[in-house]
């Protein structure tokens, strides 16, 4: 009778209910945060690889310039101006090829620079905004025989904002610079 009830008193089964769930709500919200962060970090991602492809339209674009037929050897985008040669640099609209690859529209009212290029989602609810583009087109110095004396290059930052939520609240928003380079490198 006695190891009965020291039975009963020593059983512990019923006690680590709440500690199961604890560790199941706590699992929960662990696993919402990393989704979260991923969310965030395929964004960036996304948009990083949209404005680097939009760059290098950019620098194709100026491809006809950079192998313009009147002058010898490979050089950067120049154009011959009488006796001289003259830069020719095309920047070309990267917010629209920007927005066909995203799927962005044009907000006129936000940042001081214009307006935001904006990504909903199909309830309306604000993705993500992009703004503030600069792009930086180096042009290369002309041929001086050594193929390794400069490329033609295109660097770019835009400012990217994505709203971020965690259980169910809205947090602030992510803001970061992304940045971007493309160039062109003969090959023969």
């Amino acid at each position: 009778m006695t190891r009965k009830i020291k039975r009963i008193l020593t059983d512990n089964r019923a006690s680590s209910f709440p500690f199961i769930i604890a560790i199941t709500l706590s699992l929960v919200i662990i696993f919402c945060g990393i989704s979260e962060y991923f969310r965030l970090v395929i964004v960036a991602q996304g948009v990083r690889d949209a404005v680097q492809t939009a760059v290098i339209a950019v620098v194709n674009d100026n491809y006809d310039d950079v192998y313009h037929g009147v002058r010898e050897g490979y050089s950067g985008a120049y154009q011959p101006i009488a006796e001289d040669f003259e830069e020719s640099l095309d920047y070309s609209d990267i917010y629209d090829r920007l927005d066909g690859i995203l799927g962005l529209s044009y907000s006129g009212a936000g940042s001081p620079g214009g307006g935001y290029h904006e990504k909903h989602t199909s309830e309306g609810k604000l993705e993500f905004r992009v703004w503030g583009l600069n792009v930086d087109i180096r042009n290369a110095p002309f041929a001086t025989g050594d193929q390794s004396s400069g490329r033609f290059e295109a660097d770019s930052t835009i400012m990217l904002e994505v709203p971020v939520s965690f259980g169910g609240k809205l947090l602030p928003p992510m803001c970061i610079k992304v940045k971007t380079s493309a160039g062109y490198t003969p090959r023969f």
